[in-house]
């Protein structure tokens, strides 16, 4: 007994993709965004944190040496020296505010954490950072004996501008790789493809010939063993087809012998009953010689093409009419199928002498079902078969009500799921067996 999935498993079952290509393009993505947060995680915890310290810290020590100058330096002119060396060297655009005091309470936002950290050590006294005031600087406002200083300290010092450029090296890097992986999948995916749908045909007696290996080794390898089987397969039928030949031959021959001396008999009124009798019956071992060796032979050597579906079964009907029956046909001009023609002839033709033999009227008709296939119904007025016997009539040798050789319909089935298709028995709006006939397109 098959044991229902936990919900867990249910989810995780519809939220999968279904074909190989999808759920091999997400093996290999999760592992691709695996890596790329490990390496968005090491980078901005370790190394963007190591930049911008160091950064800061470049920073506020050039801040400090300024101080320190204006400190033991109080000439104007030495300010001034050392303010135009600032702007020329250490690109620090600043002026001195003398007599200015700083408020007591300083306000430096979060994201000013590493520099301010720096200037503290680096100062030990009052300052204050305004981010706002610039869209280019950040200005640092140091408080000194005399004065304030205020520098201008460029964003692109404190800051540095590689995670953006990261982000796009890495992202891109990503897709170009992706798109990589995604191209050699549909190639590999496509070997599979062809395999399956040569694999199909070749079931539904659609022989198009062996297929060409390519893809991977292992699709390679499993082309191959496809071709050698089907090779094997066609020796086979073709080796069976010429034996069940030479049995029929060898088979009709005796019959045929027994058939020539009844007739030779002298024809009295004692023996005319008898040979009569025993012409019936070996025409009977005829009839059921035929019906055995063409279910033994399957009609697997036929091969398929393009076929008016309604045509062959204008014919069918024709030769139900031609034995007695009363036949309809309702069928649509243009169903074309790929069909081993003479096959499928068969199999309808049988389904009909089941019709005909239980019922005196009986309706052939066909139709299309969208783009899936075509649908066929032999109903008859019958009696019908009881619906817990009717998969039973589809066994060898299973006699319905009217006798038969128990073949009909097993030759039938075999002979449409050779097609791809199915049979199905329903009851019959005319009261009767209904026999429906499904073919793929």
């Amino acid at each position: 007994m098959r044991l229902p999935l936990p919900p867990q498993s249910r989810v995780v079952k519809k939220v999968l993709p279904r074909s190989l290509l999808g759920r091999s393009l997400l093996i290999m993505s999760i592992p691709l965004v695996l890596v790329l947060a490990v390496a968005l995680q090491i980078f901005y915890g370790s190394h963007l944190n190591l930049v911008s310290r160091r950064l800061t810290f470049a920073v506020a020590g050039e801040i400090g040496g300024v101080a320190d100058g204006f400190v033991h330096f109080r000439d104007p002119a030495d300010r001034a020296w050392i303010m135009r060396q600032a702007q020329s060297n250490l690109e620090l655009p600043m002026r001195f505010l003398p007599g200015e005091r700083l408020p007591a309470v300083q306000d430096t936002s979060a994201a000013d954490d590493e520099l301010a950290g720096a200037l503290r050590m680096r100062l030990g006294g009052p300052f204050s950072i305004d981010s706002d005031a610039d869209e280019q600087n950040v200005l640092i406002r140091v408080q000194l004996p005399d004065g304030v200083l205020d520098v201008l300290a460029p964003r692109k010092r404190l800051y540095t501008s590689s995670p953006f450029l990261f982000l796009v090296w890495v992202g891109g890097m990503a897709l170009v790789l992706f798109g990589i992986a995604a191209m050699f999948m549909r190639i590999q995916v496509r070997a599979i493809r062809r395999l399956a749908a040569a694999a199909e045909a070749f079931g539904m007696g659609r022989d198009h010939g062996p297929i060409k290996p390519e893809g991977a080794a292992e699709v390679r390898q499993a082309a191959t063993a496809y071709n050698r089987m089907q090779e094997r397969i066609r020796r086979f039928l073709q080796q069976r087809t010429e034996m069940l030949a030479g049995v029929s031959h060898d088979l009709r021959t005796p019959l045929t012998r027994l058939r020539l001396a009844l007739a030779m008999l002298p024809a009295t009124e004692a023996t005319r009953q008898d040979v009569a009798e025993m012409s019936a019956d070996v025409e009977e071992m005829e009839q059921l010689i035929g019906s055995y060796l063409a279910f033994a032979r399957g009609e697997g050597t036929e091969q398929a093409r393009p076929t008016d579906l309604a045509a062959v079964l204008e014919d069918v009907a024709a030769r139900a009419r031609r034995a007695g029956a009363e036949v309809t046909l309702a069928a649509p001009t243009g169903l074309v199928l790929p069909l081993r023609a003479e096959a499928l002839r068969r199999a309808l033709t049988n389904l009909v002498d089941n019709a005909r033999r239980h019922a005196r009227r009986v309706a052939l008709a066909a139709a299309r079902l969208g783009e899936r296939g075509v649908q066929v119904t032999i109903d008859d007025d019958g009696p019908g078969i009881p619906a817990a016997e009717r998969e039973d009539m589809f066994k060898p040798f299973a006699h319905g009500p009217a006798g038969g050789t128990g073949l009909g319909l097993t030759i039938a089935r075999d002979i449409v799921r050779a097609h791809g298709g199915e049979i199905v028995l329903e009851d019959s709006p005319l009261g009767g067996l209904r026999a429906r006939v499904r073919l793929p397109v």
